[in-house]
């Protein structure tokens, strides 16, 4: 408030040194005029590709039974060998292929600590927030798609 008055005082005083010339009756206008865009001072959400909800609708599903009665169930997409959906607890998480040198398998979701590790034979789950196994011994149910799809799906990556 104390700056638009002193604004307003110095085009009262620029009036009265010019005069009623149109230069200073529109420096009282633009002085009296509110500034019309706002500034936001919020940042852009940056999406988390670990928060992303994987839609499972169109995806081939593999169900592992593992050792100590646990289950899990990856769901694959043709169109996309970089990324599987891991049902585990009832939860849906989006996973990440990650290159390794042996030829398994390796998906993460660093924000959730998931690690899957899946060889042709078997796989894993593995919690790396606090460095423990949550499923070992995975095998899949249906021995039908064992070697199709552990071969054919999960080791198909786009180079």
């Amino acid at each position: 408030m104390k700056t638009s008055l002193q604004i307003v005082g110095s085009a009262v005083f620029i009036v009265s040194i010019l005069g009623s010339s149109n230069f200073a009756i529109a420096a009282i206008n633009d002085a009296k005029a509110k500034p019309t865009a706002k500034i936001s001072k919020t940042t852009p959400k940056v999406i988390d590709e670990d928060d992303i909800e994987p839609n499972v609708q169109q995806s081939k599903n593999i169900d592992y039974k593992c050792e100590l009665g646990n289950s899990l169930t990856i769901y694959t997409n043709v169109d996309d060998a970089q990324h599987v959906a891991i049902r585990w607890k009832n939860h849906i998480h989006r996973l990440t292929r990650i290159s390794t040198s042996t030829g398994a398998n390796r998906f993460e979701n660093q924000k959730a600590g998931f690690v899957f590790i899946s060889i042709p034979a078997k796989g894993m789950l593995l919690d790396s927030h606090k460095g423990k196994q949550l499923a070992n011994e995975c095998k899949m149910t249906d021995p039908i798609l064992t070697d199709a799809l552990s071969l054919d799906v999960m080791t198909s990556q786009t180079k």
